[in-house]
């Protein structure tokens, strides 16, 4: 058990910017609205799965839409409508919240509902990373039901999906509404149990966040190589480092698409990496050979800072380290694989582990 108070909430931010691979929404803004909301009720309690009483409700809430349109329309108190949308709905009170991605702002969407209700949240979530779909969590790929589901915007509209077909239906769906609410919107799943979370979360991933963005924080504050310390912290591998010097971006269907070229730099001159994202970097390819590809994380940082760069951010001449870090082991099973692997996304190639 932890808090997270506003100093930790920057470490987590800086973190989960990092593990975001790219998406889940600016880290900076989602930082700028939970610090407000904790200023206004105080820090929030952090449980560990296995610190969850047996009678355990807990609700997970996340983020939807198009990263390039969240830093232009910042989201308010969205999350804490769609918390009680979903209490009043199901007839049950949450004792706790869980994010739904350890990503960008995603990762701390939880603690604004959390702190506005007095309520602990858990130190977990339902990716490990960030994804671009509502079904690609191992929640629902283990059994977890994903319906109903709230969906809340900033005008004050509530949207209540009681059923659907499947957790990829219930995307297509909330995808749609989403879009109509201007890409930006905010969503609460039915309570899960204590026994669901720690069967099927990605666990102490917030925690993670943290001790990577301290790791980032104290390295710059002793002028020390900050990729060194992400990497001491959380092994992986440095892919590429280079300047991007070619850069496609759209925002189509309620996502951010396109891809990057990077041209290697220092020990990497000579090199060139291409980077496909849709929301969230997906494949990192060097000519025909593929690098590295989901559930594999690709994540960018700033080479000097160790800053994490969103899709959202990026800009031609951004000096970065491309880092590459293994998927938690949920989502290397045929059953995650089916969800998340190359496949999922239209790429014509099966899974390869990254090599570290």
């Amino acid at each position: 058990m932890w808090e997270v108070d506003e100093d930790i909430l920057e470490s987590i931010t800086i973190g989960a910017g990092i593990l975001g691979t790219g998406g889940g929404g600016n880290p900076y803004i989602g930082r700028l609205r939970a610090r407000q909301v904790l200023r206004q009720h105080g820090p929030v309690t952090v449980l560990d799965p296995e610190e969850l009483s047996s009678d355990a409700q807990i609700v997970c809430v996340g983020g939807i839409g198009a990263p390039t349109v969240g830093i232009e329309k910042v989201r308010d108190t969205q999350s804490y409508s769609a918390f009680r949308a979903i209490e009043k709905y199901t007839g049950i009170t949450a004792t706790a919240l869980i994010s739904n991605e350890i990503g960008g702002s995603n990762s701390v969407e939880e603690l604004i509902p959390a702190a506005m209700a007095g309520l602990p949240v858990v130190d977990g979530d339902g990716m490990g990373r960030a994804f671009p779909e509502y079904h690609m969590k191992t929640f629902f790929v283990y059994g977890v039901p994903y319906v109903p589901m709230a969906l809340c915007d900033e005008k004050g509209n509530t949207v209540i999906i009681p059923e659907a077909v499947s957790p990829e239906w219930v995307e297509r769906i909330a995808r749609a509404v989403t879009i109509q609410m201007g890409c930006v919107a905010v969503y609460a799943v039915a309570p899960m149990s204590a026994e669901q979370v720690v069967r099927t979360a990605i666990p102490r991933t917030l925690s993670l966040a943290r001790d990577l963005g301290a790791a980032v924080r104290e390295a710059r504050q002793h002028q020390e190589d900050p990729v060194d310390a992400i990497l001491a912290t959380c092994p992986g591998i440095v892919l590429m480092q280079g300047k991007i010097v070619d850069l496609d971006r759209a925002t189509t269907a309620g996502f951010a698409r396109g891809s990057m070229t990077i041209d290697g730099l220092g020990h990497y001159h000579g090199q060139r990496m291409d980077i496909e994202f849709q929301n969230e970097n997906l494949i990192a390819r060097q000519g025909d050979a593929i690098v590295c590809t989901v559930p594999d994380l690709i994540c960018l940082v700033d080479s000097d800072q160790g800053e994490p760069i969103t899709t959202e951010l990026l800009r031609y001449g951004f000096r970065v380290t491309v880092l590459g870090f293994p998927a938690p082991a949920l989502w290397t099973t045929p059953e995650g694989l089916a969800v998340v692997g190359p496949r999922a996304f239209g790429y014509d190639t099966d899974y390869t582990p990254l090599n570290l």
